[in-house]
This record gives structure tokens, sequence and C-alpha cells, in this order.
């Protein structure tokens, strides 16, 4: 269906800047990321049928979900920034990437793992140093799907499905992806397609970006996400990237690759391989085709450029081999499955990474059970490379689950320092300390996490439990909100900050600024709420 002629207004969104309790997360507003005009809350999300399609268009344009249709490449659209306010403002951007991701981790889908986490964040971290735009500020998530695909959403957010990494035979190829996600970003490919027709609320708008691109109505305000998941699985199918969107990408990817010390020809080789297991008679199309399209001209030029580049050896990060053998652990639903997995390939010796290999096989004996024979696994692993942060914080977690946390405090300790500030070693000594009945210990480890990681809910759930272990009942429900916020649990929220301005001993002024945020969080969900009985209707 081809887009109607629509004025190009700028999306504004209902939004409410409001101070938390002392000493908790979140920094106070900045007038600079509220640039927007304010609306009154309870505008309908399901708009009426003329307007109702070219406003979601535009979303999801956003974030490129699989296609039919192709914007024109030579459609005139302003600059970024352009006076007439047609696009989201930086700081706009931002904040609908921050509601974007509340409704992404109400789907469940994610992967949270630490471990996991950190490595895709480092790899990320690793490329955007090199992009076009070093300053921005990315966030790289996994999603648990065993597809291949890949993603961009607003607000620097970049998902990940875990099937990808499976199907890709070097860490470059890994990273290539990653490039070509974050070239989409820093090239402006979703800002330059909004085209905003009328008004949204800023919790609905990303509702829907999450409904379209992972299916993630399922959290959240009931009536809203029905909503919202029929409109958006309806609007998947008719937009899609340019070519000169894909061209740009691979072009400015490859250079990013090549300048992080990755190699620049492994983005054409893997999008190659994707390109014939699409043509490939018996195998359905992997879904980064379908919001990627893969042409033969593409992979063409892609090959053609790759050449520009002097060729050389690249070294792999063993943290890439361990990262996959973790995740194919995990992706057997029987864990005896994945036992006989590692089992049979080390003894056929059909790997590509031994120590990998050893690695995987633990975390599956730990997830079947067996822990004497993962604590086996695990220190042999140790005694070959004891500093490698996978082993020492596996290492941990068998402690832990055998009932010993103080060796494994003693051993995430040791950890850091050798690496202070690790997200990994950190989150896991945390939750270790709050085992042992050292919860003052814990409250200052989540401390410095709090401010480093500001919307991390595993980092909230910690510190609600630190802070009531050590008396704080105010400050543990004000962070329990913030942890059922960061869910998309907003009515769980709403309750903790009202318990926590009843709670005795908190003064007044974090009393009053409690009850700024819980005046805010109201706000919002009743905002919600109105959207999904005009939406209903």
């Amino acid at each position: 269906m081809p887009l109607g002629r629509t004025d190009t207004t700028q999306l504004t969104h209902l939004t409410r800047c409001a101070a938390r309790p002392q000493g908790l997360p979140g920094e106070p507003c900045d007038d600079a990321d509220v640039s927007f005009r304010r609306y009154p809350p309870g505008f309908s999300l399901m708009l009426r049928a003329r307007r109702s399609l070219s406003l979601l268009l535009c979303l999801l344009l956003m974030a490129h979900a699989p296609a039919r249709v192709a914007i024109a490449a030579d459609v005139a659209l302003p600059e970024f920034g352009d006076p007439s306010g047609s696009f989201l403002s930086p700081g706009s951007d931002k904040r609908l990437g921050q509601q974007f991701m509340r409704w992404v981790r109400a789907s469940k889908k994610l992967e949270n793992d630490p471990l996991l986490t950190d490595y895709l964040q480092s790899i990320g971290n690793k490329l955007t140093r090199e992009s076009d735009d070093p300053s921005r500020s990315f966030n790289f998530f996994w999603v648990r799907d065993p597809t291949i695909n890949a993603f961009a959403g607003p607000g620097g957010n970049i998902g990940m499905h875990t099937g990808l990494i499976l199907e890709t035979e070097t860490e470059s190829e890994f990273a290539a992806v990653l490039a070509h996600e974050i070239a989409h970003v820093t090239q402006r490919h979703i800002a330059r397609m909004i085209e905003a027709a009328d008004r949204m609320s800023l919790p609905a708008a990303g509702l829907l970006l999450a409904a379209a691109l992972l299916g993630a109505a399922g959290g959240g305000d009931a009536a809203l996400a029905a909503a919202v998941g029929g409109q958006a699985a309806l609007l998947q199918k008719e937009i899609n990237f340019t070519r000169a969107n894909e061209q740009e990408a691979d072009r400015v990817g490859m250079k990013v690759l090549s300048e992080a010390d990755f190699d620049p020809r492994a983005m054409p080789v893997f999008f190659q391989r994707m390109g014939r297991a699409g043509r490939t008679s018996g195998i359905s199309v992997p879904e980064y085709l379908r919001t990627h399209p893969v042409t033969t001209s593409r992979i063409s030029d892609s090959l053609a450029r790759a050449e520009s580049y002097p060729y050389r050896q690249v070294p792999e990060d063993i943290r890439y081999h361990l990262t996959r053998a973790a995740l194919r652990a995990q992706q057997f639903s029987e864990p005896g499955a994945a036992v006989l997995h590692f089992e049979s390939t080390l003894r056929d010796g059909r790997y590509r990474h031994e120590d990998s290999e050893h690695y995987g096989y633990a975390i599956a004996l730990q997830r079947a059970g067996k822990m004497t024979e993962a604590r086996r696994e695990i220190d042999a692993l140790l005694a070959r490379n004891p500093n490698q942060l996978e082993y020492q914080v596996v290492s941990a977690r068998l402690y832990t689950e055998a009932g010993e946390p103080r060796r494994a405090t003693a051993t995430l300790q040791k950890g850091l320092a050798q690496r202070p500030g690790s997200y990994p070693l950190s989150l896991t000594l945390a939750g270790s300390m709050l085992q042992t009945g050292d919860d003052a210990g814990a409250y200052k480890v989540l401390r410095g996490m709090v401010k480093s990681h500001p919307d991390d809910p595993a980092v909230f759930s910690l510190m609600a439990r630190a802070a009531a272990g050590t008396g704080k009942a105010a400050e543990s429900h004000a962070y329990l909100a913030e942890y059922h916020y960061g869910m998309g649990e907003l009515d769980a929220a709403v309750r903790q900050l009202e318990i926590a301005s009843r709670s005795d001993g908190i003064d007044f002024y974090s009393r009053s600024r409690v009850e700024a945020r819980l005046e805010a969080l109201r706000a919002e969900s009743e905002a919600l709420r109105k959207e999904a009985r005009r939406g209903g209707g």
C-alpha cells in the first residue's frame, strides 16, 4: 500500500519529567531533553483510518520492520534537526528509546545473562568508537530467539537474535552485522524516515515499536497491548529500507569494521552466505533477509569495496567462542540433550575451539544438575586460564548453587581486583553477598552500578533487596518501583511508590521526590488506559 500524502509535523509525545527520590537512580530532566510540546493525556492510539496508517507506518519506519514495499530513495526529506521540527530531537529520540526498551523487556524475550550482555556490549562499543558518531550512546541487547535477525530501534537500541551469532563462522562476521546496524543509526536512516502525521503518547509509541519488532504486546496494560499488537502485525508487512540505505550501511559499516580491527571482507561473505540460504530450495528465508534484502548487485558492490582494504589476519577474541558455546548450551529445551551434544562433539573432535567446547559442556552439566562434573570441567579451564572472566563467573555460580556462597564471593572479589567495575563480576558479586547476609557490602557494590547502569532493572532489583537489608525501607520500595517500571509493569511500580511514600522514617525531601515520581507514573498509567479504551472503541 503506498504512503499517502501527509503534512510533515513534529512527532510529539506526552511525557512528564519528575525528580526521583534522593539518592535513587535517574537524573534530573534536562530542558534540552524535553523540547517538545505537551498535550493532555488520552488521545486515541487507534487513530481513525485515514490518519492511523500514515502515523503508524512512520513510527514503524524507525524500526525497519519486515517489509514488502520500499520507500522511494529520491523522496525529498528535510535534514535531521531542520528548524521546521519535522523529526525527533535527540532528547525525544532518547526518551522514545527508553520507552521502547521498557516494552521490549516486558515481552520476556530478552537474554539477560550478564556475561552474554557484557560481551555483546563490548563488541558494540569497540565498533561505535570508530563510527561517524562516537559520542552517541548505544545499547546492545540479546533477543532469545533462534532465528537469524538483528534490528535497530529508537534511541540507539540495537537488538541481536541469539540465533544469528550461532550462524556466523568468525567474530568478524558477527561484528559485521552489528556494524551494519550501527551504520543505519549513525547515517540517520531511521530518523530521516519519520514523517509524523499526528500526535501519540510516548509510552504508546514505544509499545507499538516493540510490538512490531518482537510481538512484545504481551507486557504492560493488556487492553492497550492487544490494540497495538494487532495494528503492528498488520503494518509489519508494509515497509522496508531502500536499496540505497542498505548499500550505504554496507559501505559505512565496512569502514567501521576495518578501523575497529575486524576483517571488512566478513560483511559481504556473511551476507552472501545468507543470500544463498534464502535461495536454496526447502530452506526458509532467514528473517534478516526480509528486513535487509540481499541482492546480487549489493553483494557484488560490497565484495568489490572490500578489496580496497588491505588483507590482514584478524585474531579472534576467545569470548566470541565462549559466547557461542554458552548460547549453544542454552538452545536445547532439555538440559540432558545439551549434555549429549557436547559429549558427542568433544568425543569426535567436532569443534573449532576446544576450551569453549568444554565451557559449553560445563554450562550444560550445570543446567542438568550434574554439579560435580560441571565443577571438574570449570576447574580444568581455570587451571589453563585462571583470569578468564567467563570461567570466574561460572565457577562462582557453581559455588553458590552448591551452598558455598562465601567461596563464590572470594572468587568474584579476586576477579574484580583484576577487572575493577566489571559488570558481570559486580552483579554476580552483589547477588552472592546478599546470599551470605552481607547486605551492606552488596549495597556498596550496587551504589556504583546504579550510576554506571541507570536503566538496568537487574541492578534495581538487587538494590531493592540490599536497601531493605540495611533498613532503608522507603529506598527499597522506590528501587523496586524502578525495577517494575523498567520491566513495563507500570501498575506495580505505582504501588511500590505508594508504599515508599508512606514508609516510616522517610524525610520530607525524600517523600516529596517520591510523590513527584508517583504523580508522573499515575499520569502515564491513566494516559495509557484512556488510549486503550479509545483504541478498543
